[in-house]
């Protein structure tokens, strides 16, 4: 007999079977399955196709009232019946990624403790040191190769929400398998509660939790530490992902672990990667080369300079040194452009402090720099005036324009902006999603750069290659793969990148193109296959309800 996703257990059947998120149907049981699993009964008379439920969910989210209620039915649809769920988001993913993820999950993360109605993933405490791998083993699938973990500390560009930023791990998990078809029981989101530094939540009743300062130092690592060794014990071919993660650790844990576990952080190489993208897409518009452009980033976190680190290996690929490239990447922080003369540089961002003088704000440093493209991922809203972008528009026939901070409240400035500010000549692309803009007549369709793109992917890549490492040069693979997917249609339009509709299109391209450099690489003990496309193709997922074995033994 077929066994359960898990492994551990015989299918299930009546009631038991429709409390099944992986196995119910609803009222796609036929009548057959019906009187062989112990359905009779249980069920409305009708039965449907999967097509016609597809069309009744939608139709059902479009009456709620707000995009948080959206997001609420949909959840609820994931927890009663995984293969419905992910078939409606796949057919109707330019509507519902949205809601799912950005912008309306950092809303659900802020709300969560008070709209939790089922624990999703694993939380980790300090209290659990000691036996995290025996905390791992509670988790009902067995075969794990993909976690996404969090601490909470950073969300989006809402700062620190603790235990409520579960909510990101789990809604990065469902884009995984909807982008790049990697299944559900193989995905697991982490929440590593170390506390908050959040105080409102110290004293808020509902809050899901501990209430109490952040672990730091020797006592953090620790837990990190065991949490990784214990995870790919517990799962020996998993990739681990870092999300959210605050700028202080990000950056330190990545070097950590990087070259002892499969392991990346999407908040610094999956940004980067698809900002690479939107700038080899904007080259095509603007008719410039990538080594001859001047960045100037507002924000010098960990988004920010992973833009700039791989922007610099793209720009050292075409024919500039190091250093050269470097000289191209300008960065203003919270107190100024970053320079050599200031004495309160991290390491991270002494890399690219230049000899020149300092300034201050963003206006004068766009008017002494003269860049080619200005890259928010600052966090803070409305930072690209109008006068910005004007000076933007005198300084380029073609300026780029990238307001990537999430959610579209923080954003730098809106598609509307960016495009009447510049005489409609700017080439733009935010981190959430804006309405297409309409200007004299003219329509305007603006770029996502949206990590989506990019992390299903080189996730699928990985896993169907075993690849026992995430390096720098895949992220570099699939920003070229992104490019190659932007058709002439999308450039007229003003999109840099492609419609998401054509998403596991795209992951299925970064994909062969991350299992071939493994193969290269030798990052892998696995063969490589004599079809690659074909073998990875046929590890994706498809939500397509499947006869149940068990009807056949109806007489």
């Amino acid at each position: 007999m077929a066994k359960h996703p898990s492994g551990l257990e015989e299918l299930p059947l009546g009631i038991d079977l429709l409390h099944d998120p992986a196995l119910n149907k609803g009222t796609a049981f036929t009548a057959a399955e019906r009187k062989a699993l112990g359905l009779e009964g249980l069920l409305p008379p009708i039965i449907s196709s999967q097509q016609q439920q597809v069309q009744h969910i939608i139709n059902n989210v479009r009456r709620k009232p707000n995009n948080l209620e959206k997001y609420l039915y949909l959840i609820g649809l994931q927890d009663r019946n995984e293969q419905l769920f992910y078939k409606t988001l796949i057919e109707h993913l330019e509507e519902l990624s949205p809601i799912i993820y950005t912008p309306t999950v950092g809303l659900a993360c802020q709300e969560y403790s008070r709209v939790f109605r089922r624990p999703r993933g694993i939380f980790i405490t300090k209290h659990h040191r000691g036996h995290i791998r025996g905390i791992l083993r509670n988790w009902p699938y067995k075969d794990v190769r993909i976690i996404v973990v969090t601490d909470g500390e950073r969300i989006l560009g809402l700062g620190d929400l603790g235990s409520n930023g579960v909510g990101i791990p789990v809604g990065k998990l469902s884009l995984y398998t909807a982008c790049a078809g990697i299944a559900p029981n193989v995905c697991l989101p982490v929440m590593i509660d170390v506390g908050t530094g959040n105080k409102g939540l110290w004293s808020d009743p509902e809050y899901i939790g501990l209430p109490e300062a952040r672990l730091q130092g020797e006592e953090y690592d620790a837990l990190m530490d065991e949490f990784m060794e214990a995870a790919t014990k517990a799962f020996p071919h998993v990739m681990i992902q870092l999300e959210d993660f605050g700028n202080q650790n990000a950056f330190r844990l990545l070097d950590r672990y990087r070259d002892r576990y499969c392991i990346f952080d999407d908040d610094i190489q999956g940004t980067a990667s698809v900002a690479l993208a939107g700038l080899y897409s904007a080259l095509r518009m603007t008719g410039g080369k990538m080594t001859n452009q001047t960045l100037l980033f507002l924000g010098a976190g960990e988004a920010a300079l992973g833009i700039g680190s791989l922007i610099v290996s793209s720009m050292v690929d075409q024919g500039l040194s190091e250093d050269e490239a470097r000289g191209r990447c300008w960065f203003l922080d919270s107190k100024g452009l970053v320079v050599e003369s200031r004495t309160d540089l991290v390491q991270q961002k002494r890399r690219f402090a230049h000899n020149f003088p300092f300034h201050r704000d963003l206006f004068s440093a766009v008017n002494a720099i003269k860049p080619t493209a200005i890259i928010g991922a600052s966090g803070q809203s409305g930072t690209f005036t109008p006068e910005i972008l004007q000076a933007m528009a005198k300084l380029n026939e073609r300026p780029i324009v990238f307001a990537l901070s999430n959610p579209t409240s923080q954003s730098e400035c809106t598609a509307e902006d960016a495009y009447r500010h510049t005489n409609s000549r700017a080439v733009f692309a935010s981190g959430s999603p804006f309405p297409p803009v309409v200007i004299d007549g003219r329509t305007f369709v603006p770029g996502q750069a949206n990590n989506v793109y990019i992390f299903p992917g080189v996730g699928l890549g990985v896993l169907a290659s075993k690849s026992t490492r995430v390096t720098d040069e895949m992220f570099s693979a699939a920003a070229r793969c992104v490019a190659e997917k932007v058709t002439r249609e999308d450039l007229e339009q003003g999109r840099i990148f492609p419609s998401l509709s054509r998403i596991r299109e795209v992951s299925l391209h970064i994909a062969i193109a991350v299992a071939r450099l493994v193969f290269t690489r030798q990052l892998t003990a696995m063969k490589e296959p004599s079809d690659l496309p074909g073998f990875i193709k046929s590890k994706m997922y498809d939500p397509v309800y499947q006869k149940d074995p068990r009807a056949d033994t109806v007489v």
